[in-house]
């Protein structure tokens, strides 16, 4: 579990991050705001993302991520990718990746201990998909990939945000 909010008056801040920053870190991000704003917790949590490559900096997020998240009641319309910035670590408390891959440059970009602790794998929040490690990019797959890591992705920012909504709750 991530370490709770430690000053009252600084929102606790989450970066989900994957590889281009159009298909599952902007998935996060969206289904983690939602329940951040069901819960009415707003000013006590940050949610961002970002990938680790420059590719579709300031695109739109992948059509078939905005169709799955219309399906699920969540819009997506309003994202541009970004890169993840190297230098911005102590920006976050939490830095969600998505797979090996991502875990491995973050970690190398890292340049304390400290930094190198904040970036943990999604499904690791998540008892029931913990053993999977990875979620799958569905980029190079079809629509039917994409709503199935949107499930994924939703379970799995559930697990999370109920770890960190006790926390800040007492904070509000």
């Amino acid at each position: 579990m991530p370490a709770g909010p430690t000053d009252d008056s600084t929102p606790f801040r989450i970066s989900f991050v994957c590889t281009g920053n159009i298909c599952r870190s902007p998935m996060a991000e969206v289904a983690m705001r939602e329940q951040v704003a069901r819960a009415g917790l707003t000013a006590q949590i940050q949610v961002s993302s970002a990938g680790t490559g420059d590719w579709h900096v300031g695109e739109q997020a992948d059509e078939r991520t905005i169709a799955a998240l219309s399906e699920h009641g969540l819009d997506g319309s309003q994202h541009r990718a970004r890169q993840f910035d190297s230098h911005a670590f102590d920006d976050y408390d939490l830095i969600v990746v998505f797979d090996g891959s991502q875990e491995r440059i973050l970690r190398n970009w890292a340049q304390t201990d400290d930094q190198r602790d904040k970036v943990r794998m999604l499904l690791s929040f998540d008892p029931e998909q913990a053993a999977l490690r990875d979620v799958p990019d569905p980029y190079y797959s079809d629509r039917a990939m994409f709503d199935a890591v949107l499930v994924m992705i939703e379970r799995a920012t559930a697990a999370l945000f109920r770890q960190l909504a006790p926390a800040l709750r007492q904070r509000g």
